[in-house]
């Protein structure tokens, strides 16, 4: 009778037959292979990555063949009437920017009040000037000596209104209640995003109305508003260069002008884009590094930084060394 093959025991378990030795000998030690880790490549991320490289030097290509005085535009970058004219649309956005805030808080608040009178009188507000185009509203306002001759306010003050009524007054009237209507729903949204609770646990405190909305509603909306309110600042820079039909010399109007004495209408137009793109990206950090301060009271890790984003990126591109 033949017996059954015992085959090789497995690494690690027990025989029957204990090796000759002490009991308490260390087990022997199985050698193992080193494990080797080889990194994913990802072809498709930069064969994408070629075929945009490749649209954007076609482009370059093809501007650099177009009728372009490059030179004009590098020396017109500086111009005086450039660089006054870049003065006036910041000055410009700046205060239609912070009356818009102003009367957006205003009418935000009045909207969501119980007043029946107050409500009604904040959609009327936001309902026409969200309903009309700013470039309608610029003109009226520049006009408004058609309708009105003089401006009196009996014991302040009293004068013709095309006297008061200049192309700053107007583009600042035009473009900083337009931004209100919109500021208004941006503040209301903001507003309502806050927890109900948290005004009724300032209230049962004892606070006033006007106190929760200032100490606590508004700081916890601010998360909220912050975003479309950089967005909206963004927007102002560019709308402002409609205030042009007020004769309100901003960027695109100084440049206009130099392009139409100079016949150097393209490069002009290059010139103000420059410009804009500048003033574009100086706010659009500022807008980043108010909302990620404003985002720490809600995240437990703020987003990274334009910088951090550079060095994480970097070391992707990287071959990780094999472990």
């Amino acid at each position: 009778m033949t017996g059954a093959v015992a085959g090789p025991e497995p690494a690690g378990t027990p025989s029957d037959n204990p090796p000759d030795g002490p009991s308490d000998a260390p087990p022997a030690v199985v050698p193992y292979e080193p494990i080797r880790a080889v990194p994913v490549r990802h072809y498709g991320r930069w064969l994408a990555g070629l075929v945009v490289l490749a649209l954007l030097g076609w482009l370059a290509y093809a501007f650099s063949q177009g009728d372009i005085l490059w030179g004009t535009v590098r020396d017109r970058l500086f111009d005086h009437t450039i660089l006054q004219g870049v003065w006036h649309t910041i000055l410009i956005s700046v205060c239609s920017m912070a009356m818009g805030l102003v009367l957006g808080v205003l009418f935000a608040v009045m909207r969501l009040s119980r007043n029946p009178v107050t409500g009604a009188v904040a959609w009327l507000y936001i309902w026409f000037f969200r309903g009309t185009p700013v470039y309608v509203q610029l003109l009226m306002w520049f006009n408004l000596a058609l309708i009105f001759h003089t401006i009196n306010l009996m014991p302040l003050y009293k004068n013709d209104t095309t006297a008061v009524m200049t192309p700053f007054v107007a583009a600042l009237l035009g473009l900083g209640l337009n931004e209100g209507a919109y500021m208004a729903e941006i503040v209301r949204a903001g507003i309502q995003s806050v927890d109900e609770g948290q005004s009724e646990a300032a209230q049962a405190l004892g606070m006033t109305g006007a106190k929760t909305m200032r100490r606590i509603i508004l700081p916890q909306a601010m998360r909220v508003i912050i975003p479309p309110t950089g967005n909206e600042f963004i927007n102002m820079l560019k709308t402002s260069s409609l205030v042009s039909v007020v004769q309100y010399t901003e960027l695109l109007r100084a440049a206009t002008n130099i392009g139409s004495d100079t016949t150097a209408i393209m490069e002009m137009f290059f010139v103000a884009s420059v410009w804009y793109l500048v003033l574009t990206s100086v706010f659009s950090v500022g807008q980043f590094y108010m909302e990620r301060r404003y985002a720490r009271g809600s995240q437990r890790s703020l987003p990274p930084t334009p910088w951090q984003r550079i060095r994480s990126n970097l070391s992707t591109v990287r071959r990780p060394k094999v472990a």
